[in-house]
């Protein structure tokens, strides 16, 4: 597969599970389709470029945690895509944290699926 069809993929999959939580979770609102796929690009580019440093700056937590430090993690980026776009609201922190959670399910059953 060339670099564009996987990087279109790979956008895919990380937009498929914001779109979906956005109609399971009452606090998770897009003012538009184009928010939407700036959401997923953005969290695609966060989790690539800036998750990695923190899971490695974190690593200490994490290990203590068992592992679950991840998820707070995983609900900072996210509140950092919904700083980023006007647009994408998230309610308040237990909504995101369920939507952390949500994501990163979805995202392993959809990879497993995919071949990924």
């Amino acid at each position: 597969m060339n670099f564009i069809a996987s990087f279109l993929l790979r956008w895919s999959l990380t937009t498929l599970p914001l779109w979906a939580a956005s109609y399971i979770f009452r606090g998770v609102s897009f003012d538009s389709t184009e928010t939407l796929i700036l959401s997923g690009l953005l969290l695609g580019l966060v989790n690539a470029v800036i998750k990695p440093l923190l899971v490695i700056l974190t690593l200490p937590i994490t290990v203590l945690t068992l592992g679950l430090f991840i998820l707070v993690i995983n609900t900072a980026i996210l509140f950092l895509v919904q700083w980023l776009v006007p647009g994408f609201r998230i309610a308040d922190l237990g909504t995101g944290v369920l939507l952390a959670l949500f994501i990163s399910v979805f995202s392993f059953a959809v990879n497993r699926l995919v071949g990924r």
